[in-house]
């Protein structure tokens, strides 16, 4: 018991020694006086945390958590640019112009073929341009015979556009618009919302400007995918030694 009581931090005399031990020792005098006092002018460190900015990010971090800090309300990454635009029916003049401009008379006389062409640079197996070539004549030539325009084959190529956006990450119509407007943000920021906006993008496109959007996706697809049919083995020949005679 006596060890007790005297370990018992709540008796008197040990709380008296408890603040004694917590008082800062008074110094010397004699020893106070060699030492010198502080400058009033020195500036009062101020600590770490003062340094760093209070606030919490979107992923419950603190603000100066890690060295790249992404701001809240702007998109990580924008999508890239058409080669070329809508209107641009002749292309540009690059490397490319002489197949800009096979684009273009195949979009205005034979717009199966360069849909043909196209789901075939897409799709690379084999089949793949009979399986949408035919389907698309058909339904150009209903659309012609029963409404005296193209308003059919639209309704089943419209898909190949939202396949190349989303294969070369490419922005669609709606994006294009709020970027040439100044304001990105809005729908843009909701993935799901946007994909189905530009997907509805995708088919007014090819409803109202269909021969020019089937233009502009194949020069696409010339400058960034070769032909199919390019990408074969090369053959080895084997030429055949010459004629050889024995020494003597």
């Amino acid at each position: 018991m006596a060890n007790m009581e005297e370990s018992s931090p709540f008796l008197p005399g040990q709380k008296s020694e408890t603040n004694n031990e917590m008082k800062p020792n008074k110094p010397n005098s004699s020893i106070a006086g060699k030492i010198p006092a502080p400058s009033a002018a020195a500036e009062p460190v101020k600590p770490a945390s003062a340094a760093v900015p209070m606030g919490w990010t979107a992923d419950g971090l603190p603000m100066g958590h890690g060295v790249g800090q992404a701001v809240v309300g702007e998109p990580i990454m924008r999508r890239a640019q058409w080669e070329s635009s809508l209107c641009s029916c002749f292309g540009k003049n690059d490397e490319f112009v002489s197949s800009d401009f096979e684009v273009c008379l195949l979009g205005t006389l034979a717009p199966c073929v360069l849909y043909g062409s196209n789901a075939e640079r897409i799709g690379s197996s084999p089949g793949t341009f009979a399986n949408h070539c035919l389907p698309y004549t058909g339904l150009f030539l209903i659309g012609q015979s029963f409404f005296g325009w193209n308003c059919m084959a639209p309704w089943f190529s419209y898909p190949s556009r939202t396949a190349i956006r989303q294969r070369f990450n490419l922005e669609g119509n709606c994006e294009a618009a709020t970027r040439s407007c100044g304001c990105y943000g809005g729908f843009v920021e909701d993935e799901e919302r946007r994909e189905q906006c530009e997907s509805t993008c995708d088919f007014a496109t090819h409803i109202f400007c269909h021969p020019c959007a089937l233009c502009q996706e194949g020069r696409e697809l010339r400058r960034r995918l070769p032909h199919p049919g390019f990408s074969a083995k090369p053959v080895r020949f084997m030429m055949p030694p010459g004629d050889q005679t024995m020494g003597r």
